[in-house]
């Protein structure tokens, strides 16, 4: 379990996001978490100097279909990161680990092919309460922590040019 806040950090240690273009897709089951995390993370990037206009949001319908909606977004646009959002609540049966394994595995896999950042936002939680309070509750926000971690990517690969 998360001992701290997930919104909390350094302000200093995360570079400008002024001119770096951000893609980020969402997924739409558990939309009350998975809608709270994006809003976390446009904000985030927002704070750290990215522009409106260089920030595109699209949606999928779940959280399995997160790595092909992150795959279009890379080859149809002009973004330099994408960042990852869903939320996986462990059932009853062992379709969690499936998904959960799926969306891992395929996230990698963008990372290495695209030799961009993909940041993977997924909440992957036992119960609901777990999930809200990763999603902007008691936790803090984990779309703040993609957003940062997709800035700090950039810089790195800027940055070893």
């Amino acid at each position: 379990m998360a001992t701290k806040n997930l919104s909390e950090y350094d302000l200093a240690s995360v570079p400008s996001a002024e001119g770096m273009k951000f893609g980020i897709v969402v997924a739409e089951w558990n939309y009350q978490i998975t809608g709270a995390l994006a809003q976390g993370a446009m904000e985030t990037l927002q704070k750290h100097g990215a522009n409106d206009n260089d920030i595109i949001v699209k949606h999928v319908p779940g959280t399995f279909e997160l790595p092909l909606g992150g795959q279009f977004m890379a080859e149809y646009t002009h973004v330099d990161a994408i960042i990852l959002l869903g939320c996986v609540i462990q059932g009853d049966t062992r379709h969690f680990d499936f998904i959960c394994d799926g969306v891992t595995q395929g996230t990698m896999d963008l990372n290495l092919k695209y030799n961009k950042p993909f940041i993977f936002g997924v909440l992957t939680t036992d119960n609901e309460q777990q999930s809200l309070d990763r999603a902007g509750g008691r936790l803090g926000n984990k779309g703040d922590e993609a957003a940062v971690t997709a800035i700090k990517m950039l810089a790195l690969k800027s940055e070893l040019k």
